[in-house]
């Protein structure tokens, strides 16, 4: 009887431990963000601070900020034409901006070609990126900014204006990794506002 009693017990724990990881992961989208595939060497931020201020151009020539884009989630790519591993990821880059790209979530590749447009410009043309509005700091600011060490890096800002982590080195944004990746930050968004 008291050997039944034990079992019945463990049972019950072992019972209450399955339900409480199933609610658990199902809550969302808390804890850790899905950092596998492409993404797996995406650094989170120790401690997540307001991305810097910065100042670029539009294809048009209009200064923004990046405090303009306050109220997306924003992937912040910075990039060159001479970039060999940013040319590589450059169209996975477009896909993504054509698939999530919208009132919640925008790419923002920001070329620090010194020629600006005039360099940047051909190369949208040539490699057929055609979702990716060009944006552009031929002064060269931003790295130092966000203090990359090389190029591309790319950094994930959430609707706040706070930098979640980043990617050095290229990455291929548009696939399943890369998604999930995003989607949870942009889920968390919905989720903190409801």
């Amino acid at each position: 009887m008291k050997k039944t009693g034990t079992i019945a017990a463990g049972v019950a724990v072992l019972v209450l431990l399955a339900a409480g990881a199933a609610w658990w992961t199902q809550r969302a989208p808390e804890g850790r963000p899905p950092l596998s595939g492409t993404v797996a060497s995406f650094v989170l931020a120790d401690r997540p601070e307001p991305a810097p201020e910065i100042t670029f151009s539009d294809a048009t020539g209009n200064t923004l900020r990046l405090a303009d884009f306050k109220g997306k989630v924003v992937l912040l790519n910075l990039w060159a034409t001479w970039c060999a591993p940013c040319v590589k990821e450059m169209p996975a880059l477009d896909r993504l901006q054509a698939k999530l790209g919208g009132a919640d979530f925008t790419v923002l590749a920001l070329s620090i070609d010194r020629e600006g447009l005039a360099k940047v410009q051909p190369f949208f043309d040539a490699h057929k990126i055609a979702a990716l509005p060009a944006y552009l700091d031929p002064g060269g600011r931003s790295p130092a900014l966000f203090a990359a060490r090389g190029l591309p890096t790319t950094l994930l800002i959430d609707r706040d204006g706070t930098v979640i982590g980043r990617q050095e080195g290229s990455a291929e944004w548009d696939d399943d990794s890369s998604i999930a990746l995003l989607r949870f930050y942009l889920d968390r968004g919905k989720a903190g506002s409801a």
